[in-house]
């Protein structure tokens, strides 16, 4: 009966001790904080879009760094056999738009309590408030195996196999300071370096500053290189902050923002009316002057608009705010449309990790087995979940590579 020791006790850290469990292998597992699972509790604002219901082909789609890595493990445990998991533990789900699915309760608890139960189901033995100083190894220089690990007690715990599921460095007052990276560097992986991803981007531009609290629906953004290259498109909810934007299709972006364009200047198109082509929307436009003709042009726009965005849009134009309806020239009409179409903003760089629901970069995955999750360089170490170089879109994508990553590490590790 393998001895297994799973350090951290997040959605893959949980996912992993209990597959092992499962499997019958001898499971402790170890969290640093009082609790489990307090990542999961503040994901989806509290509400836990636990994976997403999209059907397995397109999943990789969703996945921005080394997708093809995943295969085995997504394969093995994919988005509809984590429902399955988490229903036929008492856990009842819902899928909402976008295939993202949530707890019917709306209480990312709900999941947090449904992993915990399972653990005590298969005897997963639970340590809280205590930290791994280093994971051991034996004697063999040839291919180094795991003997157990190091607390920062001084004491000392055996096993066959330990697995690293540690986060990332997002969200720090949950315990992702980085730990996994240093028992990882220490055994010789090498770590891509850790950025912020899905995270709010912030902006050049001053009058983004006058919307800050605005929020919009149905908009379409696209990030474009210095070169003119497109680097995401998009259609979604944003928001406006004190330092530029946020909201799911931003933190969406982001992700893209700092893989392939955070080295050179990048430009953000806001299409503020993605429905309507340029000649619909200059139909709808002349359509509202038509009903404002004897209206200033700044009072003219109340109706396409939300109130905040009018001052803005009427200051971009370069239409003379004063100006009588009837008096805009098509040309001026024509400037509008491209406005509203191509609204662009100046990408200057992200937030930081406090502020970013994920980490980019991490545990390189080409020292790491994708079919068992196993340490190319160290026998019986395993590792999982957003510890290792592996990120996603928002929707649920993520804690899906986590419980994937999670379980097939588990069983690998109970041999």
């Amino acid at each position: 009966m393998n001895k297994v020791i799973v350090i951290g006790g997040g959605a893959a850290g949980m996912m992993a001790a209990i597959a092992a469990a499962r499997r019958g292998a001898r499971v402790t597992l170890l969290e640093k904080n009082e609790k489990t699972g307090k990542k999961i509790y503040i994901t989806g604002k509290g509400r836990c879009n636990l994976t997403n219901a999209c059907e397995t082909e397109d999943f990789f789609s969703h996945v921005i760094t080394n997708g093809k890595f995943l295969y085995s493990s997504v394969y093995q445990m994919d988005s509809h056999a984590v429902m399955t998991f988490f229903e036929e533990a008492g856990c009842s789900l819902k899928t909402e738009r976008g295939e993202r699915v949530f707890p019917v309760s709306d209480h990312s608890s709900d999941v947090i309590n449904t992993l915990n139960r399972q653990m005590e189901k298969y005897h997963v033995k639970v340590l809280l408030h205590t930290k791994v100083e280093q994971i051991e190894v034996g004697e063999d220089q040839q291919t180094p195996g795991v003997t157990g690990v190091l607390l920062s007690d001084g004491k000392r715990l055996p096993a066959d196999a330990v697995i690293v599921a540690t986060g990332g460095m997002s969200y720090a007052s949950t315990g992702s300071t980085g730990d996994g990276y240093r028992f990882a560097k220490k055994l010789s992986h090498t770590v891509k370096e850790p950025v912020p991803a899905l995270v709010p981007l912030t902006v050049k531009e001053e009058w983004c500053r006058l919307l800050q609290g605005l929020s919009l629906k149905n908009v379409s953004v696209t990030l474009f290189s210095e070169k003119k290259k497109k680097l995401y498109e998009g259609f979604g909810e944003m928001l406006f902050t004190h330092f530029g934007i946020s909201g799911p299709l931003i933190l969406s972006a982001s992700s893209y923002y700092v893989k392939k364009g955070k080295k050179e200047p990048v430009s953000l198109v806001l299409d503020l009316k993605p429905a309507l082509s340029m000649e619909q929307l200059d139909k709808r436009i002349l359509r509202d002057f038509e009903e404002n003709k004897n209206k200033q042009f700044k009072n003219s726009l109340d109706a396409l608009l939300p109130a905040k965005l009018v001052p803005v849009i009427v200051a971009l134009s370069g239409i003379e705010p004063e100006k009588q309806i009837n008096e805009v020239t098509r040309q001026e009409r024509e400037g509008l449309c491209y406005l509203l179409k191509q609204l662009t903003m100046t990408v200057t760089g992200t937030r930081g990790f406090n502020e970013a629901i994920i980490t980019q970069g991490g545990v390189n995955v080409k020292e790491v087995n994708p079919s068992t999750m196993e340490s190319k360089l160290v026998r019986g170490l395993y590792f999982a979940g957003e510890v290792l170089d592996l990120d996603a879109v928002t929707g649920g994508f993520n804690l899906q590579i986590a419980w994937s990553t999670g379980n097939l590490a588990g069983i690998s590790a109970a041999g």
